[in-house]
């Protein structure tokens, strides 16, 4: 018969069975059903910088990057990163050797978690966390192990003794994220610190994600992992060019580590797009090298951003946990008498022609997320202005 096979087991492979369909595809769906602003995936709805579009045009048409480019990346991305590493953060890197042009920081993740991890190492993440980390644990057969960031005193934040005692003999890796989605947490040098003297003590190696490096505000500032004591050979880096210059179809990331990291990773991801964005890499080498006036706009005129919609949240009724990097605001809807955030985002494009989306699916215990309910706030002025005034009809 059509669509029947011979055998009772599921089609799906059983650890990815618990996933289904990621929460931004449902919220977008839902987004473009109901003809709602869609505050819920996080890309901006403007472009990046025009001389870097053009950029990609150029190479285009000048035969740059149309055929497979270099496995690891061409030469000029390499070489823009290390450059980008040594003058912000005081990193040296070989860009032959210790840096890894990917399909995105979701790819880098994948290949570096299926590459470094056997079945039955354990993994500790910082919780919530971004979807794609447990089903990249899960296809390396690896065991997640949740520690959770909790609001206090204005924002999420580390228990750093509840971290320790989540080491086991079984854990392999730690995936740490910092500036933090969904919170917006920003971990503090002395955060950072504590954790390098863990992996340090405990020999772990270490996945660090950080896409939002340029996206820090108020008095956070991003410090690699990699820059402590003992950790510059034991920690994977992660960043990429969407978050950092607008535009996120690109899906051009990378991974910096030792030699012997990088060809690990190489190794798995080799086998997953083997090579991606011909074209886009010459011109996210270009936007690598801009001038550091336009990181200085590009975070003032996010943290503009962050403040508009957090005063409107603030109207509307919502308590909103103030972030301080990422283009993330995580907010509560308790005061609203409700505490389903899922339900609350299900509805709340028919209630207020918005989208949102719920922190409960970051999270492996939901209740601990239950009533959290995350907006992003890379929008154009008026979009985000529209989306609070919308919003405030919740406490009408």
């Amino acid at each position: 018969m059509t669509g029947m096979t011979s055998s009772a087991r599921p089609l799906l492979n059983r650890r990815l069975a618990e996933f289904g369909t990621t929460i931004f595809a449902e919220m977008s769906a839902l987004a473009l059903r109901t003809g709602s602003i869609n505050l819920g995936q996080g890309f901006p709805d403007t472009d990046g910088p025009e001389e870097i579009r053009e950029a990609a045009v150029r190479a285009l048409r000048d035969g740059r990057g149309n055929q497979y480019p270099p496995g690891p990346g061409v030469p000029e991305l390499r070489t823009a990163i290390a450059a980008h590493q040594r003058r912000r953060y005081g990193l040296s890197l070989d860009p032959d050797t210790e840096v890894l042009v990917t399909a995105g920081a979701t790819e880098a993740i994948a290949a570096a978690l299926l590459a470094l991890l056997e079945p039955g190492d354990e993994v500790i993440a910082l919780e919530p966390y971004y979807d794609s980390y447990a089903a990249c644990v899960a296809m390396a057969g690896a065991l997640r192990v949740p520690v959770t960031l909790r609001p206090r005193e204005g924002r999420f934040r580390l228990d750093l003794d509840e971290l320790r005692d989540a080491v086991t003999d079984r854990t392999r890796l730690l995936l740490i994220n910092t500036p933090h989605n969904p919170t917006g947490t920003v971990l503090t040098r002395e955060e950072l610190s504590a954790i390098a003297a863990l992996a340090v003590e405990r020999d772990l190696l270490v996945v660090t994600d950080e896409v939002y490096e340029h996206l820090v505000f108020d008095d956070a500032a991003h410090v690699p992992l990699a820059t402590f004591p003992g950790m510059r050979e034991r920690t994977v880096t992660i960043s990429s060019a969407g978050k950092t210059f607008s535009f996120t179809g690109w899906k051009v990331g990378w991974v910096t580590g030792t030699p012997a990291l990088v060809t690990a990773v190489r190794s798995a991801k080799q086998y997953l797009t083997y090579v991606s964005a011909g074209p886009f890499q010459y011109a996210v080498a270009e936007a690598l090298a801009l001038p550091e006036a336009y990181f200085d706009a590009f975070r003032a005129d996010h943290q503009r951003k962050r403040d508009l919609l957090g005063d409107g949240l603030r109207a509307a009724g919502f308590e909103v946990h103030q972030p301080r990097g990422t283009y993330f605001i995580t907010t509560d809807i308790a005061p609203f008498g409700e505490k389903d955030a899922y339900a609350f985002c299900r509805a709340l494009p028919e209630r207020c022609g918005v989208v949102a989306v719920p922190n409960s699916v970051f999270y492996d215990d939901p209740e601990a997320g239950r009533s959290q309910v995350r907006f992003a706030f890379c929008k154009k002025d008026d979009v985000l202005t529209e989306a609070a005034g919308r919003l405030r009809h919740l406490s009408l």
